[in-house]
């Protein structure tokens, strides 16, 4: 059995691991499932580096296995960028490098919980509702239409029977017609009237949504949590790519507090690209 310093020292180190199993999950999305007891091990929240041969190495949420086995887990990509277009073109029996898993993840509580994922960034919130046996769970899933909607039935199987899911596309192609920022708002006012309250919100997804949810959370005295993205090129704390303000997010994050990041202006306005230059979002 590994020990603690065995854990950080075998973290740190590149393993290659062999691609078993590709899933589509939509058009433009596609799950890749390994075998690798590290990262079957990541809290919800956490991060591998991702090294694709040839290419890059990118930070990427860890990904459940859906078929629950242990000692497996998965990456799920959006096929857009270079990169990201380059892991979505792998096959079965490619073989890829990881680290980690690395960062800040989320901090698990029981209680009336609601949960606001859009697109890719349901991967960790997917991975945190696991671990909340104990909430009453409203699992908010944001799409741009019908063919985009992913891990439905995986978010419904977590949840379980205490708890809801409701889906939202963009178009309203499927489900509520409008954004999961949208569906927060009604879920919350809908709340206040009926003199009851939520306990915690988590979030994952696109900036602009993010920003939105936090400050919800603010306006009603809800604590939340949001998993946060931007470029990193090591992961551990030494290249500062992933600066934002005074914050480190692979050491300070991805997960950070919504209070610490309201506080930060960039957040939702600024971001930085590869060469360090802040841009706008």
């Amino acid at each position: 059995m590994l020990t603690g310093t065995d854990n950080d020292r075998d973290k740190d180190r590149m393993r290659l691991v062999r691609i078993e199993e590709v899933r589509d999950e939509s058009p433009t999305v596609r799950t890749l499932i390994f075998k690798d007891d590290l990262a079957y091990e990541a809290r919800a929240g956490q991060f591998l580096m991702v090294w694709i041969p040839r290419v890059d190495e990118i930070p990427m949420s860890v990904m459940l296995d859906p078929y629950d086995r242990a000692g497996y887990a998965a990456l799920t990509v959006r096929r857009h960028g270079h990169s990201s277009t380059a892991l979505y073109n792998m096959h079965e029996d490619s073989m890829i490098g990881i680290r980690g898993p690395y960062g800040r993840a989320f901090s698990a509580r029981d209680g009336n919980t609601v949960i606001v994922g859009g697109g890719t960034g349901l991967v960790p919130l997917l991975r945190l509702c696991k671990m909340l046996s104990g909430a009453r769970v409203t699992f908010i899933m944001g799409s741009r239409s019908r063919d985009e909607v992913i891990f439905e039935d995986l978010a419904r199987r977590l949840v379980g029977s205490r708890g809801k899911v409701i889906v939202c596309t963009d178009d309203g192609s499927y489900g509520f017609k409008g954004y999961a920022s949208d569906m927060l708002k009604a879920l919350l006012e809908d709340a206040s009237s009926k003199g009851e309250r939520f306990d915690m919100i988590y979030t994952c997804g696109p900036e602009a949504m993010m920003l939105k949810v936090l400050k919800m959370a603010e306006e009603h005295a809800i604590d939340a949590q949001a998993s946060l993205e931007r470029i990193m090129k090591c992961g551990i704390g030494l290249c500062s790519s992933c600066c934002m303000g005074r914050y480190l997010l692979c050491k300070d994050g991805p997960v950070m507090d919504a209070r610490d990041i309201l506080a930060c202006k960039e957040f939702g306005a600024y971001t930085r690209d590869k060469s360090g230059m802040l841009v706008k979002i």
